[in-house]
């Protein structure tokens, strides 16, 4: 038997603030926006995830999360990632139950090209929030060393 504990806080205190000492479930109609775990939402320190759905026809704009990692799952749809490999765009079509990586700063994008069916995907990132920063055009990244200089 399953016991649902719905409460953001410890229980009887009335104050909001996410507890650490337990584990905390966000159903499937209760996310923040695209935010299902945050800081916000249940007190994450490092680990934010997400649901976005783009719908059919359409794109992101170029950018890049920072000095944050992003660990994308496709769920429905058939999402294409793009980015620059130094010489053109790179287009890596996505299936549902495929996983992708990208890793800080490298500028991308995100395409919906069916003209039907929405693409929708859970999105980790190292942050306990999502930082997305517009890039005006997708360009290579050089690596970055250990503490993330060039």
């Amino acid at each position: 038997m399953a016991i649902r504990d719905s409460s953001a806080s410890a229980p009887g205190s009335g104050d909001r603030t996410p507890v650490n000492n337990r584990v905390h479930h966000v159903g499937s109609g209760e996310l923040d926006g695209y935010a299902a775990i945050s800081g916000g939402t249940v007190g994450s320190k490092r680990l934010w995830m997400g649901l976005v759905e783009n719908p059919p026809l359409s794109s992101t704009d170029n950018h890049h999360h920072g000095d944050s990692e992003a660990g994308i799952y496709v769920v429905s749809g058939h999402p294409v990632f793009v980015y620059h490999d130094g010489t053109q765009e790179v287009r890596l079509a996505a299936d549902p139950g495929d996983f992708f990586l990208v890793p800080p700063f490298v500028p991308h994008r995100e395409e919906n090209p069916d003209p039907n069916e929405p693409a929708v995907v859970v999105i980790a990132r190292t942050t306990q929030e999502p930082i997305k920063i517009p890039v005006p055009e997708l360009y290579r990244l050089e690596e970055l060393g250990e503490a993330g200089t060039r």
